[in-house]
């Protein structure tokens, strides 16, 4: 089993990390392969709607959206990170998962995230980390991915990773949350072996509010 952390701040090893790092050691030791990927210090912008994904399955602007598209096929969960910036998640992080989201299962290539647990995460000097977490959380709830929560909102407080060090309660919801997706993880192993599948989906009924 294997879980991608999803590093989405612009410094590799700032704060954000720091959580995942945490996360990821929980779910090692519970015998869960922890891979933290970053999308990088460069702007990730959104999706352009311009159809490209439709025809070709890669999304046109980004090979680290494409890279990691390809490299979570073999994920079983995931853990998407971000700092907040004016009260929201990084721009960059929602962007990457703007066109990750849509491009995913395009022009007949395989749905890598759905039925996959997922959890959000948020990193802040002092406030906008619940509304961060809304805005990661609705990626999943539009793509039948289980959410995996902690004791607490998953979210860290510091300036600076030796900041996020000292919040001790936070360091601890994130261990809990690997612990906790460890433990979906396993049960899902175990329902597959007892020969439980995930659910086949319905054909999509599209409906506007105005005609």
């Amino acid at each position: 089993m294997k879980v991608m952390l999803v590093n989405g701040s612009p410094h590799k090893y700032g704060c954000t990390n720091r959580a995942l790092e945490e996360v990821a050691r929980a779910l090692e030791a519970d015998g869960v392969e922890a891979e933290i990927f970053w999308i990088g210090a460069e702007p990730q912008g959104g999706c352009v709607a311009c159809g490209a994904c439709g025809k070709t399955g890669d999304c046109a602007f980004g090979e680290v959206v494409n890279e990691f598209r390809a490299r979570a096929a073999e994920a079983d969960g995931f853990v998407f990170g971000a700092p907040v910036h004016y009260a929201h998640a990084a721009s960059s992080l929602l962007g990457f998962m703007d066109r990750l989201f849509y491009s995913n299962g395009r022009a007949g290539r395989p749905n890598v995230l759905a039925h996959k647990p997922a959890a959000a995460v948020a990193s802040a000097r002092r406030a906008g980390t619940t509304a961060s977490l809304d805005d990661i959380n609705k990626f999943f709830t539009i793509s039948q991915m289980p959410i995996v929560s902690s004791f607490y909102w998953n979210n860290v407080h510091g300036a600076t990773p030796a900041d996020v060090e000292r919040d001790e309660e936070g360091l601890s919801v994130m261990r809990q949350l690997g612990h906790n997706m460890a433990w979906i993880l396993k049960c899902i192993a175990a329902g597959k072996t007892a020969g439980i599948e995930p659910p086949k989906a319905e054909n999509t009924i599209r409906t506007n509010f105005i005609r």
